[in-house]
């Protein structure tokens, strides 16, 4: 979908029939993204059907042109929605071409890696997380291409090999990036593990090069952390933050969480991955569950007081 915005002459009262027209999406899909996602007409007259003005002819451009590129429409439309249209159509061609961009990005390590060309794997990666850093290029590029290897596997019941060859050259690049840090801001170390039985570090990997990034030092433990390893690694190092992951539930034992040793200061305990949003048992009352990348980042900082 081409930006046919600056072209189009918009008599700022657009009906919800003429938007879509000139988008190439159905009706239901615009009143959809407005329900769900709040991107939707700004005018409205009482008695009278809600109209788009030429702003958010604009915003919803950017949004399909971003679906298309492959961002989710939650992701497309919080983008959109952070627009600056003051600046004309410029703004939404340079958001937009970055996604298309990153799109193309995925599609050529997707072809390289079932290819299992691990240098043209790297090559890309590293040159992605120069030019974006760690953080953009885990959720713009890397984390589409996990999805997609992923559905592949589970749509056609092979390509494992696939995953494992990726998730190894992931591990490695990230670990590149997370080494050590000249003068970190945090004067004791965050501490990072996976619970004692997830075998599943990847995503922590991640989370301890973006923290690098931005000049937090940690402790990565890793996976399969034994209770008493961590609990001992506490005692010692008396962290600031505690960030706990568990990619599948029956991973996620809140038992692990409520025998953290109590320590003055008290740090700030989060937990991260989707096992812990389907596992049985009460979480203890002060921990933070954590939405993502960028939501752990933050409460890292937040409880660093950076």
């Amino acid at each position: 979908m081409s930006s046919r915005v600056a072209a189009l002459e918009v008599d700022d009262a657009l009906t919800v029939a003429a938007v879509a027209r000139r988008l190439g999406v159905a009706p239901a899909t615009l009143r959809t993204w407005d329900r769900r996602y709040g991107i939707g007409p700004s005018k409205h007259n009482v008695g009278t059907h809600r109209r788009y003005s030429a702003n958010d002819l604009a915003r919803l451009t950017a949004m399909a042109r971003l679906v298309v590129a492959g961002v989710s429409a939650k992701e497309a439309a919080e983008k959109a929605l952070k627009l600056n249209l003051k600046g004309g159509t410029s703004e939404v061609e340079k958001v937009c071409r970055k996604s298309e961009d990153q799109s193309d990005l995925v599609s050529m390590l997707y072809k390289s890696a079932i290819k299992f060309d691990q240098v043209k794997i790297e090559k890309l990666l590293r040159k992605a997380i120069a030019d974006s850093g760690v953080e953009s290029t885990w959720l713009e590029v890397i984390a589409p291409l996990l999805v997609q290897i992923g559905e592949d596997w589970v749509r056609t019941g092979t390509g494992i090999e696939v995953e494992h060859l990726v998730s190894e050259v992931l591990r490695k690049i990230l670990s590149e990036n997370s080494g050590s840090i000249s003068k970190p801001k945090n004067s004791r170390p965050v501490l990072l593990a996976c619970v004692e039985n997830e075998m599943h570090s990847l995503a922590l990997t991640a989370l301890a090069a973006v923290l690098a990034e931005a000049k937090i030092e940690c402790i990565f433990l890793g996976a399969r952390t034994p209770q008493v390893a961590l609990n001992q690694v506490i005692i010692k190092s008396a962290p600031p933050a505690i960030f706990l992951w568990a990619q599948l539930s029956e991973n996620a034992d809140h038992g692990y969480v409520k025998a953290l040793p109590t320590i003055r200061p008290a740090p700030r305990v989060l937990l991260g991955g989707p096992g812990w949003k389907s596992a049985k048992g009460s979480a203890h009352s002060k921990v933070i569950f954590t939405e993502g990348l960028s939501d752990a980042r933050e409460q890292i900082i937040q409880a660093l007081a950076l």
